[in-house]
């Protein structure tokens, strides 16, 4: 265990947002209707199947099924290892399609983790944490003062959040709506499970994570995906739209913005929790090159762990591939 120390119980809880589907299935057109619901009932299949399985078995099995059927059948290893090609070109192309099929490996082992969410938060309850950012963490904590934690689509994230709820801490999180409405509603109920509030994007989930802020909660990010119209910085070498919110929010608010990662072990079920030192502040734009520079530094040392299937490169003068 680390030496992190649980923080003070807040006197006023939070209460947990309600979140409904982001579109009423009626509405939609039949056939698309009709696509969501089939496209529903195969990933609730999968996802039961894997679940009657114990964790050990259930969390490489997801990891093979998303590999040879679900990437294979949505094209996802080819646009994976265009991207890889993209940023690491020097690698044998046998190299690059390896880290391809374990990205895609790791990103269905993470969405079973994450459906399995009392077993997830029993593993994680007494994981330890490592990083100088833990005692600016703790500090804040104590002090009631927020916390932006910000990271991305590597490892697995939310078995440090998981480790961070098992010790007291109110961490929310903000999600974007999935376009199917039917996988949209169990997913997001699999976000709340794990005990911190959970907003989505839009105006009301935007006034409930300012909320949770200012009254000293802390909150993740994820930050690594493309935003339109967003400033154009560096990640991985190559100009990236990249949004600015959350170095905003923290000097908004004057909250630690640090950078944390779940990485995963060799054994492919736990993992190593790291939180990082906080970045200085400064202005949005700079911390926002840090934030880049932090996970593209954990991306290259750990590259099979990084979702490449990500559009990340889009709308760039030296955009990757269309696929």
């Amino acid at each position: 265990m680390s030496g992190i120390e649980k923080p003070a119980p807040n006197p006023t809880p939070r209460a947990k947002p309600k979140v409904p589907m982001p579109k009423d299935p009626d509405t939609l057109p039949t056939g698309k209707r009709a696509a969501y619901f089939a496209t529903d009932l195969a990933a609730r299949a999968c996802i039961g199947t894997a679940l009657a399985l114990p964790y050990r078995w259930r969390v490489p099995f997801m990891g093979w099924v998303f590999v040879n059927v679900i990437a294979r059948a949505a094209g996802f290893l080819r646009r994976a290892e265009d991207h890889i090609t993209f940023v690491l070109p020097y690698l044998p192309r046998a190299e690059q399609e390896r880290l391809a099929r374990a990205s895609l490996n790791n990103a269905g082992r993470t969405l079973i983790e994450n459906y399995s969410t009392k077993a997830l938060l029993a593993r994680q309850k007494d994981a330890k944490l490592d990083g100088p950012g833990i005692e600016a963490l703790e500090k804040a904590a104590a002090a009631g003062q927020p916390v932006v934690l910000v990271t991305g689509h590597f490892g697995n994230y939310e078995a440090v959040r998981a480790a961070l709820v098992s010790r007291g801490y109110d961490v929310g999180g903000l999600y974007r709506d999935m376009a199917n409405p039917y996988f949209n509603a169990h997913y997001v109920r699999t976000m709340q499970a794990f005990g911190g509030p959970v907003f989505a994007k839009g105006r009301k989930g935007t006034a409930g994570f300012v909320r949770h802020l200012k009254g000293g909660g802390q909150l993740v990010l994820l930050f690594d995906q493309h935003v339109h119209g967003a400033p154009v910085l560096d990640f991985l070498g190559h100009k990236a739209h990249t949004a600015i919110s959350a170095a905003e929010l923290a000097l908004r608010y004057d909250a630690p913005l640090i950078p944390f990662y779940g990485i995963r072990k060799s054994d492919g079920l736990s993992f190593d929790c790291v939180i990082e030192a906080p970045i200085p502040h400064s202005d949005a734009e700079t911390m926002t090159q840090a934030m880049n520079d932090s996970i593209s530094a954990r991306i290259r040392a750990h590259p099979d762990q990084w979702l490449w299937v990500a559009r990340r490169w889009r709308d760039s003068a030296n955009a990757a591939p269309k696929v």
